[in-house]
């Protein structure tokens, strides 16, 4: 089955919450969650939800647990907290909550930041996979890894996603 043809497989115009996880970017300053609004948007998507909340694990469990639970959400996108500085830990808490993991969403994603940025691209722990019926997807926090996540990978199967997390 080609790409063209997964759309078709899921709803096309799906809730999604953006959740940036950061301990110094405002409202005003967060340059990928506005990105990723815009870019979800575009697609044909509404946002339903806008969040910034300090990379304390606990802090971040609580609110996508919040999230997760919300029926008025198809999917979630995390950005930040991503890295391995002691403070970055999304990838402990989101995949601790999937119940399915998307492993060539991590290997895609790293596999294309390398063409961009070099073996630095390792060091990234982008996630994504299932929970609770919703697609959640986790990615670095600059505007660049978001761009690039969601342009060649996410918003091109998040319908097709979508719809399978439903049928759980």
């Amino acid at each position: 089955m080609g790409p063209s043809q997964h759309p078709h497989l899921g709803p096309s115009r799906l809730r999604l919450a953006i959740i940036t996880v950061s301990d110094t970017r405002t409202a005003e300053t967060d340059a990928s969650g506005s990105l990723a609004r815009r870019m979800a948007e575009e697609a044909g998507h509404r946002v339903v939800g806008t969040h910034i909340v300090r990379d304390e694990p606990a802090a971040v469990r609580a609110l996508l647990q919040v999230t997760l639970e919300d029926r008025e959400i198809d999917a979630i996108l995390l950005t930040g907290g991503t890295g391995i500085s002691p403070r970055d830990g999304t990838f402990e808490v989101v995949t601790g909550l999937l119940e399915k993991t998307l492993p060539g969403f991590g290997e895609l994603f790293r596999a294309l930041s390398y063409q961009e940025m070099g073996s630095a691209a390792m060091l990234s722990r982008a996630v994504g996979g299932l929970a609770r019926g919703k697609v959640v997807f986790s990615v670095p926090g600059s505007p660049a890894a978001v761009e690039l996540a969601l342009s060649k990978l996410i918003l091109p199967e998040l319908s097709h996603a979508a719809g399978e997390a439903r049928k759980r």
